[in-house]
């Protein structure tokens, strides 16, 4: 018989028991990168986390004879319902044995949760921030998950969900670049070309971490307004265009960060990270000092970058400001020659960014799927 029960946060006994499942689910999988256990906690925290300042969110396991066999988050987020008019909750952290009767557990609890708080339909997997991934693993199962900028899953997950009524709410798709096949359409590189000969959009790199950490705030307000079109968006609080800055700033790599300005106001930005992936494996969740060096001496020698957060605000894009960012993007890649690249999870909703890609010969190579259904 499969009981559900409420984690209580305050206790790290039960922090620990939801944190540590996919641990064991994924006990020596070689595409699984297992987050770092301080951070999944971190989320469960609601004092710290700035989520919970203007949504709520709850935790549950289900456990057969004693054993953990799955777990998940429901979210109401508040901040996005209002702005896009929906009753929506988001579930996260959804990980499962392959056991029909547990996920059916866990999900109606779930819609109970989201019943007493006259929420209409469940979509996800959705997270706390925007530096959680988005949805289910459905293609590319044979490829490393780049760091933990996005979800993997076992095969098993597209079933279960489906099983239960989900269906498909939007992909969001990541592209593979190799270097030698990523030059920039001429017609690009012409407008990108005549953009910085004007001098009104200007491309600023920055020499020294300080430089970067001191431009954060002005990044993190266009951050909010890049992408207000995306499906995805809600405006973030000051505290969590706060939380996401520095939680990129810890792992970013300064000469990979650029902005796009217009005079002094950012335009645009592009984040660039060189992949630590088999770094985290060996860590196995667990940051000492030790581990720290390892994934700063990682970050050098790594061969492959994730441009995770590309956007231009909205008035400048068609003044050649997308060129620009394009632009950037391939100098970012042949700069440090990096044999290959990933942007990551762009919402298939963003057409003209996917036939831009397109045209970069960036393939597909992982789909991620998220579900909705009505409660």
């Amino acid at each position: 018989m499969i009981q559900i029960k409420r984690v209580d946060t305050e206790s790290r006994f039960q922090v620990r028991r939801f944190v540590d499942l996919p641990y064991r689910l994924y006990a020596g999988h070689p595409q699984w990168v297992p987050p770092l256990r301080r951070d999944v906690a971190g989320t469960m925290n609601r004092g710290r986390h700035p989520f919970y300042e203007r949504a709520d969110a709850e935790f549950f396991v289900a456990l057969r004879d004693g054993r953990v066999t799955g777990r998940i988050a429901a979210l109401e987020n508040r901040p996005f319902n209002s702005y896009h008019g929906t009753r929506e909750a988001d579930f996260y952290f959804f990980d499962c044995e392959n056991d029909p009767e547990s996920a059916a557990a866990l999900f109606e609890r779930v819609f109970e949760w989201a019943r007493e708080r006259k929420l209409e339909r469940l979509v996800g997997p959705k997270g706390f921030s925007p530096l959680d991934g988005y949805g289910i693993l459905v293609e590319g199962f044979e490829h490393r998950q780049l760091m933990m900028m996005m979800n993997y899953n076992h095969p098993y997950y597209v079933p279960l969900l489906e099983g239960l009524g989900f269906r498909k709410e939007v992909d969001f798709l990541s592209r593979f670049m190799v270097r030698k096949d990523f030059v920039l359409p001429e017609r690009m590189r012409r407008i990108a070309d005549r953009v910085s000969a004007r001098g009104k959009l200007e491309v600023k790199s920055f020499r020294r971490k300080r430089d970067l950490i001191a431009w954060a705030p002005r990044i993190g307000a266009a951050y909010n307004r890049a992408f207000v079109h995306n499906w995805e968006y809600y405006p973030l609080s000051p505290r969590q265009i706060d939380f996401v800055v520095r939680n990129v700033m810890i792992v970013a790599d300064h000469s990979l960060i650029k902005v796009i300005t217009h005079g002094e106001e950012v335009a645009g930005f592009l984040f660039a990270f060189p992949d630590v992936s088999a770094t985290l494996q060996r860590l196995r969740g667990r940051l000492s000092p030790v581990g720290i060096a390892r994934l700063l001496l990682e970050m050098r020698r790594s061969r492959s970058v994730a441009l995770n957060g590309a956007g231009i605000l909205p008035e400048y894009q068609g003044r050649g400001g997308n060129a620009l960012l394009y632009s950037e993007i391939e100098r970012t890649v042949n700069g440090r020659a990096f044999e290959h690249a990933e942007l990551t999870q762009v919402a298939e909703t963003a057409i003209q960014m996917q036939r831009d890609l397109e045209q970069f010969g960036a393939r597909v190579y992982k789909r991620h799927r998220v579900y909705a259904r009505d409660i």
